[in-house]
């Protein structure tokens, strides 16, 4: 049985849940991926146990993606990371294949453990292709969240409007009660 997923914001694309596997309580980085049983978590949060093993191999893997994708979203655009994903993105492919259903792709993997990092990778680049500039970093100072806006407007600034979008509220109101 996998533990609750203990994290503030799920159901991101893949890529930017595994970036959401660290965030702030209070001031308090929290990592969800430090062992096997968080990588568990995580896997069926995206509909991915029981295709890949949550073993040390495919964690530490995984984290070598999680620190790729981060650099880049950090600096979009900058050579090492991009490199960085590219790297990721070369323990895997797309192999393109004819069903009885019609043609279709299949992930293929040299070394299984890299398929979760190698998935959320790819998954990134869908997002390149889709709207580059709805993937967004949460507003609020203290939050390290990243979200795909998919607000019809694209204006969403926030992770979550009831926590990180409240607690801007809460402090612009303050800081006016307390200038008065």
């Amino acid at each position: 049985m996998t533990a609750t997923d203990p994290r503030p914001l799920t159901g991101e694309p893949v890529s930017l849940d595994l970036l959401n596997t660290r965030w702030n309580v209070e001031g308090v980085r929290q990592d969800l991926l430090t062992d096997v049983d968080g990588l568990a978590v995580w896997l069926t949060a995206n509909g991915l146990e029981g295709r890949f093993a949550a073993d040390a191999g495919t964690l530490r893997h995984t984290l070598t993606a999680r620190d790729a994708l981060r650099a880049l979203v950090d600096a979009p655009g900058d050579p090492a990371a991009t490199a960085r994903v590219d790297a990721v993105l070369g323990h895997g492919r797309i192999r393109a294949t004819l069903t009885t259903e019609g043609p279709g792709e299949e992930a293929e993997f040299a070394d299984p453990s890299w398929a979760p990092g190698w998935t959320a990778a790819r998954d990134y680049l869908d997002l390149l292709r889709t709207a580059p500039d709805r993937i967004r970093a949460c507003a609020h100072e203290a939050c390290i969240l990243h979200f795909f806006d998919t607000s019809r407007n694209g204006t969403r600034r926030w992770c979550s409007m009831a926590v990180c979008g409240n607690r801007a509220k809460a402090s612009r109101h303050y800081a006016r009660t307390k200038e008065s």
